[in-house]
């Protein structure tokens, strides 16, 4: 989304007094003041950064992988990265998604009642003529806030983006990966950061569709969110499958009084204080709802929160609706306040967080000028915002207010994501994260105090 053009879409979407003092700010940057980094808006290519490795990397392939195609001539490729040419390792490391990866064959986008287009930044301009998006960027001193990049995990060559990341209180790296079919997905590693666990479809029941969310519990299981397989699945501590929330495939509301339990782009999880689950539902404008459609069992259009004891049996609900207070538009993470047990909503097309009671009762929204992708507290309760493709991680206070920012935005470089991930902690105190564009976890090494 374009930063120009934020008003006018917070505006429509929540009419707040605070969103309407953010449309007044027609500032193009600002200085470090009352506590906040400095900040500016820069105009970015919003040319998608994903490559054709199979047309770069041909030459290479045909000396190395002859006679492969699909993944197995990706995995050929990346196996032989270090003999390949720097064009093909470039091509590699962008974002892949891969032909195939995703097996659900759900429509984008089909007559749901917020299934609205937005309007594309510079309208009518192609993509191939370098369409541009401005991104507010925060410059905290001293750079990264101290904080350094450095990357001591290897995942399997192969894949695509690593989407999610979460820390068991063993010190384990659990990361999530989007991956063709047959290729391990679910990943386990030590507190020496060696791979323990490759899980592939054999261990989890089914190939992921849209890998998303995973988030480790208070008994060290696995809760991972497969959004456009419309399921979450709980995994042990040693890589078994123990339930299945959802069926695979078969997307649709979660309705007590019918005894149907199905899952509606099931994105994040979260857990209360008390061990039990949060699941946030719902991409809004690329979510795939049925409402209107031949289909019985899927006939709510809007997103929601699912709240679950910690075996899968139903306390409540609440759902988004778009629009006015207490409303979110979209799920797409969503984290518990450990100092009062508020479940705090990353809204992220609408630039917001919109926080709940534990029981569901609206508490307040908070606007911000970045996407609100992902939403963590460390150890130290303190308030963290994943960007995106905004390329940073913010930590704010629980008013929206930033109060320092890492991250070197967008691209393929040191201390840069393709699109920021689910964000983790070790017990150092080091920031965890994935990135839903490049193959890799990106730590960033807390300073010295």
């Amino acid at each position: 989304m374009k930063l120009m053009h934020l008003a006018v879409t917070i505006g429509v979407a929540a009419g707040s007094l605070a969103m309407s003092a953010l449309a007044r700010d027609v500032s193009r940057s600002g200085p470090a003041a009352n506590g906040s980094p400095a900040w500016a808006i820069e105009q970015v290519s919003d040319t998608d950064i994903r490559s054709d490795y199979t047309a770069i990397c041909r030459e290479d392939a045909a000396k190395l992988c002859a006679g492969r195609d699909g993944s197995a001539l990706r995995i050929c490729l990346a196996t032989n990265k270090a003999r390949v040419s720097p064009a093909c390792q470039t091509a590699l490391a962008a974002p892949w998604q891969g032909a195939g990866n995703d097996q659900s064959r759900m429509t984008p986008c089909d007559r749901s009642i917020i299934c609205n287009p937005r309007p594309a930044n510079n309208v009518g301009v192609p993509a191939a003529a370098g369409r541009t998006v401005e991104r507010v960027m925060w410059k905290s001193t001293p750079l990264n806030m101290g904080y350094k990049p450095t990357y001591p995990y290897e995942l399997p060559p192969g894949g695509g983006g690593a989407t999610s990341v979460s820390m068991d209180s063993k010190g384990n790296l659990w990361v999530l990966q989007r991956v063709p079919p047959g290729m391990p997905e679910l990943f386990k590693f030590g507190p020496d950061r060696k791979l323990q666990l490759a899980l592939d479809d054999t261990e989890l029941g089914h190939h992921t569709d849209k890998a998303h969310g995973i988030r480790v519990d208070p008994e060290d299981n696995v809760w991972v969110a497969d959004a456009n397989g419309s399921t979450v699945r709980k995994i042990s501590p040693e890589g078994k499958l123990l339930f299945t929330l959802g069926t695979h495939g078969r997307r649709g509301d979660w309705d007590e009084s019918r005894n149907q339990r199905l899952l509606w782009q099931p994105l994040a999880v979260a857990f209360a204080r008390d061990g039990s689950v949060y699941i946030a539902q719902g991409h809004a404008n690329e979510s795939p709802n049925d409402v209107g459609g031949p289909d019985p069992a899927n006939r709510s259009g809007a997103s929601r929160i699912l709240h679950l004891t910690k075996d899968g049996r139903f306390i409540r609900q609440w759902y988004g609706n778009v629009v006015g207070p207490g409303k979110f538009y979209e799920a797409h993470d969503i984290a518990v306040d450990p100092r009062n047990g508020d479940i705090w909503i990353g809204d992220r097309e609408e630039y917001r967080f919109v926080v709940y009671t534990d029981d569901g009762k609206f508490v307040k929204t908070v606007q911000t000028r970045n996407l609100t992708c992902n939403v963590a507290f460390d150890a130290e309760g303190n308030l963290w915002q994943g960007t995106g493709q905004d390329g940073q991680l913010l930590r704010i206070d629980r008013d929206g207010k930033v109060l320092g920012a890492i991250g070197n935005g967008r691209g393929p470089g040191i201390g840069q994501v393709g699109e920021t991930g689910y964000i983790t902690w070790d017990g150092a105190g080091n920031i965890i994260t994935g990135s839903t564009g490049q193959d890799r976890i990106t730590v960033w090494v807390r300073p010295q105090r």
